[in-house]
């Protein structure tokens, strides 16, 4: 059956916690290869990681060409006796579609598959009935882990063939409280660092034998967290600097430490690249330290880039979908921390909007039976407006 909340079922009870799949990508392969989809099946490695499977489906050879991005791996399900109904059933119990991934993003996916599959069938099987334009699919199985061997390769993998995309939308859980009120036009960049002080170890009793890290990492976070990295831009809310961590490895009550470490992470915004964040950092941090303390950063490797798909046309016609069906105006909105959309932004325009996501990754994830019905007439509306 070609109806989303069939296809949600189905790939729910597909028990793809990454990197497994399951049988999912199986689910979608053949769905669309019967709608005439040149479907390929994508294996990527890396050395120490698990290898991850992909799947890439194009109708239509031409432009205008829209993708629809989305991951069919899922997190663990945590105690499945704490589960209402079996975490991979995906059965409909009043009203909601019950399932690790209902929401997060497999519904998404459904939805998307039915409504391309509708329109393809009262459009005679094309994008458009003069033969014009093209609908693809970038399913990966490696977003909810460390998203090496997914989007980010896939695309890559389609860029060596040829395959241009004009705009993408990626169906992962972008409403807040009810289907309808917010679109993602863009995500924050993320950086992770820890900053490192190194001190003299001595013994408590005789401090001026020793150099005590303690104190001075204290200032120096207080010193990193108090001065504002900018004050926002256009469509982002302000850059943010938290620290998660402060560690000196030491057991022991009388022994000052040598060293101390304290993590930490920014979520940026259009204001800086990662580079020009790092050099930031790095200045205030010497700015704070004087010639007294010895610190540094270790900053972490980030595939986490900021980007935005600004308001114009694509982002019009979504918002007139949605509003068709929905009765509301969408919030275009920047909030949120990452997903795969940081990989496709690099090469298309990408929104994403999918289904309510106060449920994810929850025990009892779920999703009413009647926002997957009506997600997918607004992928629909999209579609209609896209080829008109």
């Amino acid at each position: 059956m070609n109806d989303a909340v069939s296809i949600t079922r189905d790939l729910v009870r597909c028990p793809s916690v990454t990197p497994a799949d399951a049988g999912a990508l199986g689910v979608l392969e053949g769905l669309l290869k019967a709608a005439g989809f040149d479907v390929h099946r994508v294996t990527f490695s890396e050395p120490g990681t698990a290898d991850v499977d992909n799947l890439y489906a194009r109708i239509g050879s031409s432009a205008p060409h829209i993708t629809f991005g989305g991951h069919t791996d899922v997190v663990p399900p945590g105690d499945e006796s704490a589960w209402t109904i079996g975490a991979f059933s995906g059965e409909v119990k009043d009203g909601y579609l019950y399932g690790r991934g209902a929401v997060d993003m497999k519904g998404g996916i459904a939805c998307s598959v039915a409504a391309v599959l509708q329109y393809l069938q009262d459009h005679g099987g094309k994008p458009q009935e003069d033969g014009n334009g093209s609908i693809s699919f970038l399913i990966t199985g490696d977003e909810e882990d460390v998203s090496i061997n997914g989007t980010v390769k896939l695309l890559k993998w389609c860029a060596e063939r040829g395959e241009k995309f004009d705009h993408c939308v990626l169906g992962e859980p972008s409403n807040v409280e009810v289907l309808g009120d917010m679109i993602k036009i863009g995500r924050r960049g993320s950086q992770s660092g820890t900053l490192v002080v190194d001190g003299v170890q001595g013994h408590v009793a005789y401090p001026h034998r020793a150099s005590n890290p303690v104190p001075d990492i204290s200032r120096l976070i207080v010193a990193l967290s108090d001065e504002p990295l900018d004050h926002g831009s256009a469509q982002f809310q302000a850059s943010n600097l938290e620290f998660t961590t402060v560690d000196v490895g030491n057991t022991a009550g009388n022994v000052i430490p040598g060293q101390a470490r304290a993590k930490f992470n920014i979520r940026f915004n259009d204001n800086h690249t990662q580079e020009s964040l790092r050099q930031l950092v790095d200045e205030r941090l010497a700015k704070a330290c004087g010639n007294r303390i010895r610190a540094h950063i270790d900053w972490q490797p980030s595939n986490s880039n900021v980007f935005v798909t600004k308001p114009g046309p694509f982002t019009d016609l979504a918002v007139a979908a949605i509003e068709e069906i929905t009765g509301r105006k969408p919030e275009l909105s920047t909030s949120g921390g990452t997903s795969d959309a940081r990989f496709i932004s690099s090469y298309c325009p990408v929104i994403e909007f999918g289904l309510v996501g106060q449920t994810m990754h929850q025990i009892d994830e779920r999703t009413p039976v009647a926002d997957l019905q009506k997600l997918t007439r607004i992928y629909r509306g999209v579609l209609d407006r896209y080829f008109a």
